[in-house]
């Protein structure tokens, strides 16, 4: 370290040089067998230029998600299901530094007086870091992987959705219908808005607006992705996702989509849906559609002070379809319901439910494995965008 220390930059062959050559200092000195120098070699490298002890947790890529609730005390979803993992942080420093590492690398800053932050790795896994004082047992820090982009086709395998609902869905995003998806916590919204992603026409022109970068949109060339940024220390430079929104109007989009919308950016979204940028698609915390549209009133209120009912009004006219995903009591995530926004009467939003998932009756109760089918109970009434599009459902 001290080494390093005095000099301003060095490649990773020369630090792995200097490994190298600190090992077999140790070796002189006494045996050390080869799979042990190999063994330290890398953890070494880890803990410099990678995230020391997790990083093995990084390259599995059977774990989803891994959390660390101060230096001694790490926890890890493998499959759905949580478990505590063996090993832990030498110090409460170590696990610092390794914060302090991953957040730099995506320009931002978490310290005492700023102790909440988002960051991502560089095979975009989310990061979230809460330091001491607020977080009362040491650093703690969530980190969500993607390991691997998962694909429609992916998700009718695992039975999360059925091919006649994929089908459908494929048809109103060609045809430009804007969609908002919401659910729980780790439902998989990014996830699935990243999958519905794949049908967005290559021709067109698209702007991914997110607080971290997650989307993995390969298809389309003419891409534009933003994201978010915060103050510095003296509480200037901060971009919002409201800002982001506001710049995308002036880039020409085709279709904007909003990883995830939490407060007052609602309006800014909404406002972008009403302005002729058909096929958007966005995010958010629901506990049904029915629910997400009242959440989306209450943060579209956040920004501006102007009639419930008028509000209510624009959002109706916004979202087209709202597809709401959950995760059942067997850990299985799946689409639960594809309701239209079918539009504003009397002062209230008015939903026509199209799909709906039910759970087979005879397994209720009986196992935690769950049976059942995301089953058509209705039909979109707005066809309009796909008879313009040429499309029948």
């Amino acid at each position: 370290m001290s080494e390093l220390n005095q000099q301003n930059q060095i490649s990773d062959e020369e630090l792995y040089a200097m490994i190298d050559e600190k090992i077999m200092e140790v070796g002189l000195t006494g045996y050390l067998p080869l799979r042990d120098k190999l063994r330290l070699r890398d953890w070494l490298f880890d803990s410099f230029r990678r995230l020391g002890v997790l990083q093995e947790l990084v390259d599995d890529k059977t774990v989803t998600e891994i959390m660390v609730n101060g230096p001694d005390h790490i926890f890890i979803e493998r499959s759905g299901r949580m478990e505590q993992w063996d090993k832990v942080f030498e110090s409460q420093e170590q696990l610092e530094d390794m914060i302090q590492q991953i957040v730099s690398r995506v320009n931002r800053n978490v310290n005492v007086s700023r102790p909440v932050a988002d960051a991502r790795l560089s095979d975009g896994s989310r990061v979230h870091v809460v330091l001491p004082p607020i977080s009362l047992d040491g650093p703690a820090v969530t980190i969500r992987k993607f390991p691997e982009p998962i694909t429609i086709e992916k998700l009718l395998r695992i039975g999360s959705i059925t091919r006649e609902a994929a089908d459908f869905l494929k048809n109103i995003v060609e045809a430009g219908y804007n969609i908002f998806i919401s659910g729980g916590t780790n439902s998989g919204k990014s996830t699935f808005l990243n999958a519905l992603s794949a049908y967005i026409p290559k021709s067109e022109r698209i702007i991914t607006i997110e607080d971290s970068a997650e989307l993995q949109i390969t298809h389309i060339p003419n891409l534009v992705r933003l994201e978010t940024r915060c103050a510095n220390g003296e509480g200037e430079g901060e971009v919002s996702i409201g800002d982001l929104i506001k710049a995308a109007l002036r880039m020409n989009p085709s279709r904007i989509i909003v990883g995830e919308v939490r407060g007052r950016e609602a309006l800014d979204m909404i406002s972008a849906m009403n302005t002729g940028h058909d096929g958007s698609l966005s995010t958010g915390h629901g506990n049904s559609p029915k629910d997400m549209l009242s959440r989306l009133e209450t943060m579209v209120l956040m920004g501006t002070d102007i009639p419930l009912l008028a509000v209510r009004s624009q959002v109706a006219a916004a979202i087209d379809v709202l597809i709401h995903l959950g995760r059942l009591r067997d850990k299985s995530r799946r689409v639960l319901s594809i309701v239209e926004v079918a539009g504003y009467e009397a002062g209230e939003i008015r939903l026509n439910p199209i799909y709906r998932f039910e759970e087979n009756k005879g397994a209720q109760g009986k196992t935690k494995e769950v049976s059942g089918i995301l089953k058509k109970v209705g039909n979109l009434e707005n066809t309009e965008k796909l008879e313009a599009a040429g499309i029948k459902l």
